[in-house]
Parts: C-alpha cells; structure tokens; sequence
C-alpha cells in the first residue's frame, strides 16, 4: 500500500472513525458516475485526498464507465490499463468510453480518462456472456481466518504518525495475515509473499458490475507490499517513492466484494526501478476468484 493509496483508501472521510457502513457508502458514491453525453462520464475524487488520485480509484472509475454501456448480461472478465500521468484530485475526470465491439459472446470497451484535455489513464475492458466450459483452480494457501488476525490500525501501532492509518474512516477492513512490511523492514525478516484479507467494511448492493469495480479499487492497495518487504523500505519510514505503471485483473468466477477475500501475492522480480507484483484473489470458502498483475515505479532515494 503505498503513501497515496493509504491516504486514499482512509481519506473518504474526515469524520473520524474505524469506517463502516457509512464510509463505504461513500466509496460507493465515488463509484456512481455523472453520464453527460452518450459515452462520456464525470467522476470526482474524495474531497479530502492526497496530491494524487488513487490508481484504483481511477481504475474503479474507469471500470464503472465502460460497463454502463454494456449490457447486463455480460460480466467483465478481465481489464488491462495503463497509468500515464498523475491525476489532479481538485478537478473533474472525464472518462471517455470507445465501443470496440459487441460480439456474440464477448464486448470490447476502450476507456480513456482524460483532466486538463490530457489522458492521465486508459483502460481496455472485455465482457463475456456466461458460458459452460472446463473448470480447475489452483487451491487457496492455508492461512488463519480474518477475525483471528489484529486489524489494520492495531498492525500500525507505533507508527501511526507516519503510516497515517490511525483513527482514520476507511471503506475497507484490512487484516495482514503475515507481518506487514513496515514491521518486516526492522526484523531482517524479508518474506517473499503478502498475504491480505480485505472486505469491503458494510453491506453492497447487489450489483455485480459494482462488487467488481470495488475490487478492482482494492487490488491497488497492498500488491506491491511483496516487493517492499523483499528489499526492507516501506512508503512513509524510507526514502522510497512509487507508483502504479500498469495493471491488468482477470475475473474468473461470481464473488461479493463485501464477504472476506484473501489477496496472496508476490514480487518475483524487480529491475530499472520498476517491480512486478502477482496476485491471486480467493472467497472465504477458497474459490479462485481472481488473478492480478501490476507492475509499479520504485524508486529508493
């Protein structure tokens, strides 16, 4: 989770609190699009946000804008995107929606976010009928259940000031399965994986399009942590600065971003100041659900 996407994913609020119904509905506002012409969507950022946008938020944005013009019926299955200039929280974003093509089984959609008549994002989408076909899945790690596990600001104690989790609203309960790796970074302990359960932090509604996109906003916070534990810096304690370059998600079988899911992931190479991160997404009862991959800038000062 770097600097910016905690500061997102806590900054939806400034009530204060731990989060909850309220706060999610937030999120789920942040989501719900202003359409102004055909194809053409607004989308704002929280009022109280960091000097960039979130990348999931503009990827979940993004996400929301192209599945409005696709029918029902047919649920994203994967979703490639590039980050290409740091979005401004202080204004709009327009996303820009490019019908490819409506197949018999598959729709295509270009998505282009565009601020300041510039594109900051872009995001290819594909949608598919549901369909009978082979069916394997590799099995869900063995891990302790989520509400064994301490919750994200009891993880950060001691470092509340500079992780900037403490007593914050967010949409999102996180719980570390393993030692984060901000405490990792002092131990010499350097795990290759991070694993994560996350929930949205209420109740959704029951909107397919909308329980991915919300994920889709999730898989942006913890991936690369992997890469940072490996090498003993994390955002906010060292002289590191990051960001998403790409992002690709595979949707593989029917979830509820509101019931507890485990994010497994991993970092098996990093070079040029630039890291890849993997990451598989897996329900409470050990569905494959999910697969991402990111790769992001590291830079360490």
């Amino acid at each position: 989770m770097t600097e910016l996407a905690r500061q997102a994913a806590s900054g939806l609020d400034a009530d204060g609190g731990h989060g909850g119904q309220h706060v999610l509905d937030r999120l789920v506002g942040l989501l719900d699009l202003e359409r102004i012409e055909e194809n053409i969507y607004r989308g704002v950022s929280p009022p109280h946000s960091p000097t960039r946008v979130f990348g999931g938020q503009v990827a979940g944005q993004a996400l929301v804008a192209a599945g409005r013009t696709v029918p029902a019926e047919r649920g994203v299955h994967s979703l490639h995107a590039y980050f290409i200039r740091p979005g401004d929280p202080q204004v709009p974003i327009i996303y820009e929606v490019d019908r490819i093509r409506d197949g018999r089984s598959f729709t295509t959609r270009r998505v282009v976010a565009v601020q300041h008549g510039k594109a900051i994002f872009s995001l290819s989408a594909s949608f598919q009928v549901a369909e009978p076909g082979v069916e394997h899945a590799q099995p869900m790690p063995d891990v302790p259940g989520p509400e064994s596990l301490p919750t994200l600001a009891e993880r950060a104690a001691g470092y509340e000031r500079k992780l900037n989790v403490a007593n914050q609203p967010r949409p999102l309960d996180v719980r570390y399965v393993n030692d984060p790796p901000w405490v990792t970074r002092s131990s010499g302990d350097r795990p290759s994986r991070n694993q994560v359960w996350m929930r949205a932090d209420g109740r959704l509604p029951d909107d397919e399009l909308l329980h991915v996109c919300v994920l889709t906003y999730a898989s942006d916070l913890t991936l690369l942590d992997a890469t940072l534990a490996r090498h003993g810096v994390y955002w906010g304690l060292d002289q590191v600065l990051g960001a998403s370059l790409d992002h690709a998600l595979w949707f593989h079988r029917p979830f509820r971003a509101d019931e507890w899911f485990l994010y497994d992931s991993a970092a098996p190479t990093a070079s040029n100041a630039r890291a890849l991160a993997t990451g598989e997404l897996y329900s409470r009862d050990g569905t494959h659900i999910a697969t991402v991959v990111q790769e992001g800038l590291i830079r360490v000062l």
